[in-house]
C-alpha cells in the first residue's frame, strides 16, 4: 500500500524508495538478530522463555484485535460474513501448499455467482415451482419462450406472459431471465468512484501505465512463477539457497491478508525441512512483533538462519528471503496498476475482490489459532505449546486485546507490555 500511494502521488522510482526506507531498518535489525541466534546454544535461560513466552501472547492479542476490526470492513453482507467464518475454520483444519490459494480461489467463485444472481435466482425458482398447482407445471414447460411474473389477480404465484413481440418491433428481444414474488436485490456498482483533489466522484489516475504493459508484467512474473516451481518439483537435489529461494517465492506469491497470515505459511515451508529449529523460529517471532516494518521481514531473519552450516553466507540467505518474499507482491501490484483503469469498470472483478478480501480476513483468524498452538515456550518444550496451559499467559492475551480495543493502546506498547508481564510471571512464581 505504502508503494501505490507513493507511485500514485509521484511516480515509480518514489514508490519504490518509500518501500526501500520503509523495510530496510526492520530487515537488518532481523538480520542482525539472526546473526546473533545462529551462536546461541540450544538452551537459554529461563527467564527468556518467560520474555517470549509473554511477547508472544501479546502478540495473539494483538493480531486477534486486527483481524476483529479487518472481518468489519471485510463483512458486506451475509455471504462475506460466511466466507469470514469459513476461510478462518479451513484454515485452522489443513495446512498445505495449495491450500491456501485454492481458499482464495473458492471465494472469489461464491462471491462472483453470488452477485451474478444465480443462486438467488434457482431457489426462487424452485420455491415457486414446488407452491404451484401440478395442473399449472404444464403451462411451464417451455422455459424457453416464457417469463415468470407475479400474478397478484389469481390464487397462484405466477403465470406465463404472452409472447414477445415481433422482431420489427421496437424491442429486439425478450429476456429469459426469471423475476419472482419477492424483491431481488439492487445490483452492485459497475465501477468505483475514488475522491481525489477534493472533487467528489473523480476517477483517480492511478497510473500512466498502458494496459498492454500491465499485462506483459503480470505474464512475466506468472512464468517466472511457473518455472521456478516447476524447477523446484523437478531438480533432482537441487541447491540450497534455489530451494530457499523457490519456497518462499511460493509464499511470497499465495499469501493474501497481510503479514499475520505468513507465519503459518513460513512454518510449514521453514521449519518442517529442518532449515530452522522450531525454538528459533518461535524467537524470531516474539522479537519482530517489536521490530519496525512489515513482517515479512521476518523472512529475512529465517533466510538468513536456514543457510547455515552450508556454503552460502548468511547475508546471501537473507537477501535472498528479502527478494523472494517481495518480489511477487511488487510484480502484481505494477501489473494491475496499468490493467486497473480497466477492471475497475468490470463488475466481475469487483465480485472476485470482495472474495478474495473476506477469505484473506479469515486466515487472519487462522494465524490467531495457529500461533496461540505455539506460543508458550520453555526450556522442555522449545517447539511450542498452547498458550493455554498457562493462565497468566492467557491474561496476557486478553490485556493485549482489551488495551488495543478499548485503551488505544499501540501495538509496540502492548507487546512491551506482554513481554514485561512474562517476565514478572517468572520472578513471582520461580521464587
Amino acid at each position: 500500500m505504502l508503494f501505490c500511494i507513493n507511485t500514485i502521488h509521484s511516480d515509480f522510482l518514489a514508490g519504490t524508495l518509500a518501500i526501500l526506507l520503509f523495510t530496510l531498518p526492520g530487515a537488518i535489525g532481523m538480520y542482525g538478530l539472526s546473526v546473533g541466534i545462529a551462536q546461541v546454544g540450544n538452551t537459554l535461560p529461563d527467564p527468556v522463555y518467560a520474555l517470549l513466552s509473554g511477547l508472544n501472547a501479546a502478540t495473539v492479542g494483538i493480531i486477534a484485535l486486527a483481524a476483529v476490526r479487518l472481518s468489519e470492513r471485510a463483512i458486506t453482507d451475509k455471504l462475506t460474513r460466511f466466507l469470514v467464518y469459513l476461510g478462518g475454520t479451513m484454515g485452522m483444519l489443513y495446512t498445505a501448499l495449495w491450500y491456501y490459494p485454492a481458499i482464495m480461489a473458492g471465494a472469489s467463485l461464491a462471491t462472483w455467482i453470488w452477485d451474478k444472481r444465480y443462486l438467488y435466482d434457482l431457489i426462487g425458482f424452485v420455491k415457486a415451482w414446488r407452491r404451484m398447482p401440478a395442473t399449472k407445471k404444464e403451462e411451464f414447460t417451455d422455459l424457453e419462450n416464457c417469463l415468470w411474473v407475479r400474478d397478484s389477480g389469481s390464487s397462484n404465484l405466477f403465470k406465463p406472459l404472452p409472447p414477445p413481440p415481433p422482431a420489427h418491433s421496437k424491442y429486439n428481444s425478450v429476456s429469459s431471465e426469471a423475476t419472482f414474488s419477492h424483491p431481488r436485490p439492487a445490483p452492485l456498482p459497475s465501477k468505483i468512484s475514488i475522491e481525489k483533489g477534493g472533487s467528489k466522484g473523480a476517477h483517480a489516475n492511478f497510473s500512466s501505465m498502458s494496459w498492454q504493459a500491465g499485462t506483459g508484467i503480470i505474464a512475466f512474473f506468472i512464468v517466472t512463477f511457473v518455472l521456478t516451481i516447476a524447477l523446484h518439483t523437478v531438480a533432482k537435489g537441487p541447491s540450497h539457497a534455489f530451494s530457499l529461494f523457490s519456497s518462499l517465492y511460493l509464499a511470497g506469491t499465495i499469501i493474501f491478508g497481510g503479514g499475520p497470515v505468513v507465519i503459518p505459511l513460513l512454518r510449514e515451508y521453514i521449519v518442517s525441512p529442518g532449515w530452522v529449529s522450531p525454538r528459533d523460529f518461535l524467537l524470531g517471532l516474539a522479537v519482530i512483533q517489536s521490530f519496525p516494518g512489515p513482517n515479512f521481514n521476518f523472512a529475512i531473519y529465517l533466510g538468513s538462519l536456514a543457510v547455515a552450516g552450508t556454503t552460502v553466507p548468511s547475508y546471501l540467505g537473507a537477501l535472498i528471503a528479502f527478494v523472494a518474499m517481495y518480489a511477487p507482491g511488487m510484480f502484481i501490484v505494477v501489473g494491475f496498476m496499468g490493467l486497473w483503469r480497466i477492471l475497475r469498470e468490470k463488475a466481475w472483478f469487483l465480485a472476485i475482490l470482495r472474495g478474495v478480501n473476506a477469505a484473506a480476513v479469515g486466515l487472519v483468524f487462522t494465524a490467531v489459532y495457529k500461533l496461540w498452538e505455539i506460543g508458550y515456550l520453555t526450556a522442555a518444550v522449545q517447539s511450542g505449546s498452547p498458550l493455554g496451559n498457562d493462565p497468566w499467559l492467557v491474561a496476557i492475551t486478553g490485556t493485549a486485546f482489551v488495551g488495543g480495543a478499548w485503551f488505544k493502546m499501540n501495538p509496540p506498547v502492548a507487546i512491551l507490555l506482554g513481554g514485561a508481564m512474562g517476565v514478572a510471571r517468572y520472578g513471582i512464581f520461580s521464587r
